[in-house]
C-alpha cells in the first residue's frame, strides 16, 4: 500500500539519520577522549617559566654592580652560611652573614630570596645609616600570577595611611613591571623606600631598596630616579642570569 510503502521509506530515512547522528556523537566522544588524554582539557595549565630555573643561592645570581657604581657596597660579613645568624663579631656576639640567602622548592612554587646590607662609600665613621636590598623570586608552577600581579602593586596607592606611594609602570622588563616609590614627609632623617616588581611569564621578581640615614650624615643618599635606574639595571642582569 502507498501508505505502508511511504511509512517504510520514512522509517528507513529516520533510521539512517539516527545512525549518522550516533556516528558523529561517537566520533566526538573519541576525539574528546584523545584531547583529555593528551592534556588539552587539563584543569591545570602548563606553567610558562620562560627558561627560568631555581637557584639555591639567589645572592650568587644577583647583580650588585649597579649599586657599586652608585657608591654602595656590601658590608663586610662576620658570619657565614645562609639564613640563621652565625659567626662571631669582635664582641663575641653572634651576627648574621651578609649577604643572606635562602630558597625552597615546593609542588606549587619555587621561591628564593637574597638580603644584602649595604654601606655608602662616603659614610663617616660617626654616621648612622641602615641600607638594605631585599630580592625575592618566585617560580609559580600551579597558578598563573598574571591576573593579580599588577593589582598587588597598584594597591600601594590605595593605602589609607599617613604615608603615600607613587606607582609607575616600567617598560623593557619582562611582560609587565612596576616601580613603587614611597613619598616621605620632611623630617629629621633621610629615608628611601623603592620597590621594583617584574612578572615574566609565571616568574615574579621583587627588588626592594630600603634605607635611612641621619640628617647630619656626610653621605648623600641617591635620588629616587637614581635608585630606579640601579634597581632596573640590576633586575635585567639578574633575570638574565636566572635563565642562563
Amino acid at each position: 500500500m502507498p501508505g505502508g510503502a511511504g511509512g517504510g521509506a520514512g522509517g528507513r530515512g529516520v533510521s539512517g539519520w539516527l545512525w549518522a547522528v550516533g556516528g558523529a556523537v561517537a566520533a566526538t566522544a573519541i576525539g574528546a577522549s584523545v584531547m583529555f588524554a593528551t592534556g588539552a582539557f587539563s584543569p591545570e595549565p602548563s606553567p610558562d617559566l620562560k627558561g627560568y630555573a631555581f637557584r639555591d643561592d639567589l645572592c650568587a645570581a644577583t647583580s650588585l654592580a649597579p649599586f657599586a657604581n652608585g657608591h654602595y657596597k656590601a658590608k663586610p660579613s662576620t658570619g657565614s652560611g645562609s639564613g640563621a645568624a652565625s659567626g662571631s663579631g669582635p664582641s663575641g656576639v653572634s651576627s648574621p652573614p651578609n649577604p643572606q640567602h635562602s630558597g625552597s622548592r615546593m609542588s606549587s612554587m619555587d621561591s628564593m630570596w637574597c638580603n644584602v646590607s649595604l654601606s655608602a662609600d662616603k659614610a663617616g665613621a660617626g654616621d648612622y645609616s641602615s641600607t638594605w636590598l631585599y630580592n625575592s623570586v618566585t617560580l609559580h608552577k600551579k597558578t598563573d600570577p598574571r591576573p593579580e600581579f599588577g593589582d598587588v602593586y597598584r594597591a600601594y596607592e590605595k593605602q589609607q595611611t599617613t604615608v603615600s606611594y607613587e606607582v609607575e609602570p616600567v617598560t623593557g622588563l619582562g611582560d609587565e613591571a612596576y616601580l613603587v616609590t614611597r613619598n616621605d614627609s620632611p623630617g629629621g632623617g633621610k629615608s628611601a623606600y623603592v620597590v621594583l616588581a617584574v612578572r615574566d611569564g609565571w616568574l615574579t621578581y621583587q627588588s626592594t631598596w630600603s634605607s635611612y640615614t641621619t640628617a647630619n650624615s656626610t653621605a648623600k643618599p641617591p635620588s629616587s630616579a637614581e635608585l630606579a635606574t640601579m634597581l632596573e639595571t640590576s633586575a635585567k642582569e639578574t633575570l638574565k642570569r636566572l635563565r642562563g
